[in-house]
């Protein structure tokens, strides 16, 4: 028999006829007893963000009917209903979907014992280790009737595992490093001994720290950081600068030798579907010198499989999206083969002449920060000779943007046909050109290339970057994309956007501005393929909640207030909860959607602040029930942008003075 650990699920099942089920049973046993396999639960509400992750990643995400706030969802699950934060979910939001199966952390210990008599209610206690959280994985998938599926995804973690393994293991003991993940900023915090992320790091081939203490985090002061003295620190976020700049850990080799780095939060902070890649990540960026270097590679650069993309055009001979394996990394790339020679103009490469071959190469996160000092040169060289092809006439462009969310966006009039091929991602360095500094080069985020039935001349390719450029900023303002480094502010690009325009074959085109017909085809090409190429890679829509509208521009509510809020009889936990609510009403999320949009108005100077004061105390008062008299201000100058900071002081003002007068 198959054993299972006591850490792996803990289920509290009560059946529907009211009999209780042992407090302590085999989850499995009464998992199955409840919900065969053939009756699967069919309305789950899930509390925690790396189970439910689990969920959708085996194909069981329909059978989600509700989440947290901090659940990013594919674009086809995006109208789950939301039933608040992770800390404070609404009780009677999660009571009106009715759900069969609840599951919930150790920290819910409120909602367990309301709905403990009326569905299924699955405690997911911590996990400590990768191995635990593929266990965890197994089980979720049994219950829902994808254990198949479950066992294949986690197959292909326990691979991606093993060649990090194999990589970092010829690595002498001797220059193996001793990294750390910090948490916090003002005070400062690690996972603790037992936790999953130092286990990510034994994984990496790193050595993590032991302070001693147990805890998924813990309080570390800079003394004990100093001692430990990491070669490798890596935060979530964008604390990798804080960590910095603190004077008392100027000493240690990280900050000394700036091998401080940032990875996203999802990743670092969930044992979920990402622990693969994520180890890959971390071990490639400790030990970038041993993955750069060819003679230690696993395997050889190879080109693996491809699959065909349509594209109708007379001169183009074929489309694919080929894999390949670089550095012994998984790789995809676009390439489109021309039939007879064309010119092309990109911005990456200029104006090149006899190409018969271009593309758009997908360099995962784990090759990133390999083989950047041979140069663009080095890695078009790289690229194409793992896929057979000539580099004297193949021009790429590269992206950390997956081709699994290429988009072909095609549009037309009469017998005049545009094609642009897009992949974006704008999470890792969407900026704002004349606000954002540039630091740094990193290959393209936005890539766009362009083909048409047409011959275009020289000068219509360079109008066409022009169009195509003024479309992707469009699309980025109507989708409210943020700067990543001034999130106030809105982003109009990645900074490492990249296009590349295809001379074609067809009637001769001279013009591709905005009055051309030509030009309108490119730009609705274009804002259509980046709108979606964007929904894909990064599951942002316009039609997404505030709450993440809110974490994109990182306003934290709960970081903003004290513990016990002045003039308040909520704490802050309670606070936080109750404006949350309201924020699931559309009503106050359109108010603070509209707010958000004002405040950028008001930092470019089109409009005037005193309007809104207006609506924010009328907002606090529908809020309250009456008029709110005194109002407080709660949140210190200068960490929101004024209007912003307005909208939140309404609510929670409002919620306030709804809960004092409740109490009178």
């Amino acid at each position: 028999m198959r054993m299972k650990p006591v850490f792996s699920i803990v289920v509290f099942m009560l059946l529907w006829a009211g009999a209780t089920a042992p407090a302590w049973a085999d989850p499995l046993r009464d998992a199955q007893e409840r919900f065969p396999v053939n009756h699967p639960p069919q309305r789950v509400v899930s509390l925690v963000p790396a189970a439910t992750e689990m969920l959708v990643a085996v194909g069981a995400g329909d059978a989600v009917v509700g989440v947290t706030s901090h659940d990013t969802l594919p674009v086809n699950l995006r109208k789950k209903e939301i039933v608040g934060g992770f800390a404070a979910p609404s009780l009677e939001r999660i009571e009106a979907l009715r759900p069969d199966l609840l599951l919930v952390s150790s920290l819910h210990g409120t909602v367990k014992k309301r709905f403990q008599d009326q569905c299924a209610v699955v405690e997911l206690s911590p996990v400590h280790s990768v191995e635990q959280a593929l266990e965890r994985l197994h089980d979720l998938g049994g219950l829902l009737g994808r254990g198949q599926e479950a066992d294949t995804l986690a197959a292909g973690i326990r691979a991606e595992l093993a060649l990090i393994r194999a990589k970092v293991e010829p690595i002498p003991a001797a220059k193996r490093q001793r990294v750390m993940r910090l948490m916090g900023v003002a005070q400062l915090m690690a996972p603790g001994d037992d936790s999953f992320q130092n286990d990510f790091i034994r994984s990496a081939g790193g050595i993590p720290p032991r302070f001693g203490r147990n805890g998924e985090a813990i309080v570390v002061s800079p003394a004990e950081i100093v001692r430990f003295n990491p070669q490798t620190i890596y935060v979530c976020g964008d604390a990798a600068e804080a960590v910095l700049a603190n004077p008392a850990l100027q000493k240690i080799e990280a900050v000394k030798h700036k091998r401080v780095f940032s990875f996203p939060c999802e990743f670092t902070c969930r044992a979920g579907v990402n622990m693969g890649g994520f180890v890959s990540w971390l071990a490639a960026r400790v030990y970038e010198q041993e993955f750069s270097d060819p003679s230690r590679q696993a395997y050889p650069d190879q080109m693996l499989e491809a699959r065909p993309v349509a594209l109708p055009l007379s001169y183009v001979r074929q489309a694919l999206v080929q894999k390949s394996r670089i550095r012994d990394f998984i790789n995809k790339t676009l390439v489109v083969d021309f039939t007879t020679p064309q010119r092309i103009l990109s911005t990456l490469e200029g104006m090149r002449e006899g190409i018969m071959g271009v593309g758009n190469h997908y360099y995962p996160p784990p090759s990133w920060g390999l083989g950047h000092t041979s140069g663009l040169d080095g890695l078009r060289r790289t690229a194409t000779a793992a896929l057979a092809r000539p580099d004297a006439q193949t021009s790429l462009l590269f992206t950390g943007a997956d081709m699994d969310h290429l988009v072909v966006a095609e549009k037309s009039f009469r017998d005049l046909t545009v094609y642009a091929l897009v992949t974006a991602g704008v999470k890792t360095n969407a900026m704002r050109m004349a606000t954002d500094s540039g630091n740094f080069y990193e290959p393209g985020t936005i890539n766009i290339v362009l083909l048409t039935n047409a011959r275009l001349s020289e000068q219509a390719m360079s109008r066409a970057i022009i169009t195509a450029t003024e479309a992707k900023t469009a699309a980025l303002t109507d989708l409210d994309i943020r700067s990543t480094y001034s999130p106030h502010f809105a982003a109009t690009g990645t900074g490492t956007d990249n296009l590349l325009v295809v001379q074609g074959e067809g009637p001769g085109i001279n013009g591709a501005g905005g009055h051309t017909k030509m030009g309108e085809l490119i730009a609705a090409a274009v804002y259509d393929g980046v709108r979606k190429a964007i929904a894909g890679q990064n599951r942002i829509t316009a039609d997404r909640s505030i709450f993440a509208r809110l974490e994109e521009r990182r306003i934290h509510l709960a970081s903003l207030l004290p513990l016990e809020p002045e003039e308040c009889s909520l704490d802050r936990r309670q606070l936080v909860a109750a404006v949350e609510d309201a924020l699931m009403q559309p009503e106050y999320a359109g108010f603070m959607a509209g707010s958000l949009a004002m405040s950028d108005a008001v930092q470019a100077g089109l409009a005037d602040p005193q309007g809104h004061e207006l609506w924010a105390k009328a907002v606090a008062a529908r809020l309250a029930g009456h008029a709110v008299e005194p109002w407080h201000q709660r949140f210190l100058e200068g960490r929101l942008p004024p209007l912003a900071a307005k909208a939140l002081e309404s609510l929670v003002n409002g919620v306030c003075a709804r809960e004092k007068g409740s109490a009178d």
